[in-house]
């Protein structure tokens, strides 16, 4: 019996042992199971570590820059590095994506690795790769073929596994962020969630980075057009200081921008003044303020401080539609004095043009009358057997006649009619003849001149109009000085020089125009002398030839008293033709009778001219119109066709009628100008026939038939 005990004993004792060792062994198992779950959750907690601190490493990098360049590459950077992947790139979105086939909807702007060929490269819309499809997903994507094709990403480029996730921020699509070939080829879920992870913390930094971009940009556009613009404009506070200034106001106020910082604009701009200081407080209150035009003393004639004469400056002013509790305007600062001067001169130029259109027909219908008046009394002061008193009271019509004939020309001169001779003139000349014709009458005046005339190249005009234009100077300055009080100097400042244009000045010591007298200066018939000193044209004649030079004429008051008139004129051009040296010309020949043809309408004309050449024994026929004289023309010889220049012929001038149908008579016509119109004019120059000017007197109508004398039959025209 006990050895059955004991065997059941043993048999107990050896099952416990057997399970003792077999517990031993499980718990063995257990412990080294435990110990790889311990090593492989401490690796995993290690490797989750460093990822966050990647990240964490990665945030900080990005949230420190708002350069897009720099924030591209450590997103690519950082995520090859997370991923253990050979190739990323990030692909931004360009403005517009999406558009029409072939159109580039993606730019390459950072990539790393195996991807690095791809940097900056764009990719189309019509590329069938990864990376312009994934535009389209909402999600990552994850691409790796099971047979082991190669996945591509853009044309031309393909690679083993990839994956692409979409970056949105705010609901814009941003661009797209690729990951290439990653370890072991494959994207565990903790690889795409940190992959997720980092393309949503990208986006956002990209985006606001191009926001920051465009922001920045957009500044300075905004800068560089405040800076820009030729008007002044200026950011002022409450109390009317400048905040803010472009540099157009800083340069008007001869400051750097520094300087205008903190100013008072009222006082810098316009001095002691109330006027922008109340156009401010109307802004303020919401008032429609009209704009503020007003001479500035603070700003001198070129701009900045401390000049003489100021400048006039239009200011307009609006409220920034800011909070309530800010009361900053907008100032508008623009220099108009160029412009009003620009306006007057257009003012003026009209005024005389109306004026010279009127004049232009009073001397017309003038001409004639002083014509046949100045002739015929000429004529009978050469009658021997005039008493005393009839001969002088002949001699007064006559000399009347005279004048009004000079005020006529005057007339037709600031009307611009007759021809002009264009040549080149040496204003330096012109005014040194001038002022020896004037020497003997400012000599008696006791004027002393004091002149300046630096080289000048020649200008292109008319050489006895230029000497007009001195000569009136100069009689304007002269009579000035000369009602100065004792102890005055009479003095005549006169200079020219040459910049970009042939400049004269003629500045005297006289008293000065008055304000009232200013704007009517150049006004034809204004004179400020007494009944009969002065016809009122001298200024306006003088600024009409200027003009018709293609120049100008402005008048300065010097801050010491007196006037200055100051003309500007363009130089010749280079190769200007000079002007032909005119023939000196012969003796008289004997005296010849000869056979005129007078075409004129107005009777005392033709009275004149017959009664003159029938005491010289000229044979005159009077034609009854153009068309009849044309007939004569034809029909008959005559030595000599005395015209007036706008006689008609049909529907045409007689004189252009009869040179283009019978040009062998051209050197035979003279032609009687008084006011002739602009076409008549061009017509009269292109026939190259001679003239004589109305009211013309005996020595020059007897001239005509004596020259004929030296010519054949076929030309009796001037020498040429």
């Amino acid at each position: 019996m006990e050895p059955l005990i004991q065997l059941a004993v043993m048999g107990l004792l050896s099952v416990a042992a057997a399970g003792l060792a077999w517990r031993a062994i499980r718990l063995k198992h257990r412990l080294e199971w435990s110990e790889r779950d311990r090593r492989r959750a401490a690796d995993e907690l290690n490797r989750r570590l460093s990822e966050l601190f990647s990240l964490q490493e990665l945030s900080y990098i990005l949230s420190g820059s708002l350069q897009l360049d720099r924030i591209v590459e450590q997103v690519v950077r950082y995520t090859m590095r997370f991923l253990d992947a050979r190739g990323a790139l990030l692909a931004l979105a360009l403005d517009g994506e999406g558009g029409e086939s072939g159109r580039s909807m993606l730019q390459v702007a950072a990539a790393e690795g195996v991807l690095a060929p791809l940097a900056r490269r764009a990719i189309g819309a019509d590329d069938a790769g990864l990376v312009a499809r994934s535009l389209t997903s909402d999600r990552l994507e994850l691409v790796r073929d099971p047979s082991g094709a190669p996945t591509t990403l853009v044309a031309g480029l393909a690679v083993g596994s990839a994956a692409a996730v979409p970056l949105r921020a705010h609901g814009a699509l941003v661009g797209t962020l690729v990951i290439a070939d990653p370890r072991d080829g494959a994207f565990p879920p903790e690889d795409v969630r940190l992959l997720s992870t980092v393309a949503t913390h990208a986006a956002i930094v990209i985006a606001n980075a191009r926001f920051f971009e465009h922001v920045r940009h957009a500044k300075e556009q905004w800068e560089t057009a405040f800076d820009s613009l030729s008007e002044g404009i200026a950011v002022v506070d409450e109390a009317g200081r400048v905040r803010r200034a472009n540099r157009s106001l800083a340069t008007m106020l001869g400051v750097p921008i520094p300087g205008v910082i903190g100013c008072d604009l009222g006082e810098a701009l316009l001095g002691p003044s109330s006027a922008l200081p109340g156009l401010l407080a109307a802004v303020r209150q919401g008032g429609g303020a009209q704009p503020l035009v007003v001479r500035s003393s603070a700003l001198g004639e070129g701009g900045g401080g401390g000049g003489r004469g100021g400048r006039t400056l239009r200011v307009n002013a609006a409220r920034i539609p800011v909070p309530a509790a800010d009361q900053s305007v907008v100032v508008l600062v623009e220099d108009v004095t160029d412009q009003q001067a620009m306006e007057a001169h257009l003012i003026q130029s009209e005024k005389l043009a109306a004026v010279g259109q009127l004049v232009s027909g009073v001397a017309h219908e003038l001409n004639n009358p002083l014509t046949s008046i100045a002739g015929l009394s000429e004529f009978l002061l050469e009658q021997k057997e005039l008493g005393t008193k009839d001969r002088g009271h002949l001699r007064v019509i006559h000399e009347q006649a005279d004048r009004a004939g000079r005020i006529v020309r005057n007339l037709l001169t600031f009307a611009h009619k007759g021809p002009a001779e264009q040549a080149p003139v040496d204003l330096n000349d012109v005014i040194q003849r001038t002022l020896i014709l004037m020497s003997y009458d400012l000599k008696l005046k006791d004027v002393t001149i004091e002149k300046h005339l630096a080289p000048l190249p020649a200008v292109l005009g008319d050489r006895r109009a230029l000497q007009q234009v001195v000569l009136n100077l100069l009689n304007n300055a002269a009579q000035a000085v000369t009602t100065n009080p004792p102890g005055r100097p009479q003095v005549i400042h006169l200079s020219s020089w040459f910049d970009d244009r042939v400049r004269l000045r003629v500045a005297d010591t006289g008293p000065g125009i008055p304000d009232d007298v200013l704007p009517q200066l150049f006004t034809p018939f204004f004179t400020t002398k007494e009944p009969g000193q002065g016809t009122g044209l001298g200024l306006s004649i003088t600024y009409s030839i200027v003009e018709a030079h293609g120049g100008r004429i402005t008048v300065e008051r010097p801050s010491d008293g007196g006037a200055a008139f100051l003309v500007d004129l363009p130089a010749a051009p280079a190769g200007a033709a000079a002007a032909p040296r005119k023939t000196p010309e012969p003796q008289a020949a004997p005296a010849v009778k000869r056979t005129i043809l007078l075409v004129d309408d107005d009777p005392a004309v033709r009275r004149m001219v017959k009664a003159l050449f029938g005491r010289e024994g000229h044979s005159v026929e009077v034609a009854r119109s153009g068309q009849h004289a044309l007939d004569l023309a034809r029909t008959r010889g005559y030595d000599l066709i005395l015209a007036d220049a706008q006689a008609p012929a049909r529907d045409r001038l007689f004189v252009e009628q009869l040179v283009e149908t019978q040009p062998d008579l051209r050197d035979r016509v003279l032609v009687g100008l008084g006011d002739v119109p602009p076409p008549a004019e061009k017509a009269l120059a292109r026939l190259g026939v001679r003239y004589v000017r109305k009211p013309f007197n005996l020595r020059e109508a007897r001239a005509a038939p004596r020259r004929c004398g030296r010519a054949p039959r076929t030309s009796c025209g001037p020498p040429r």
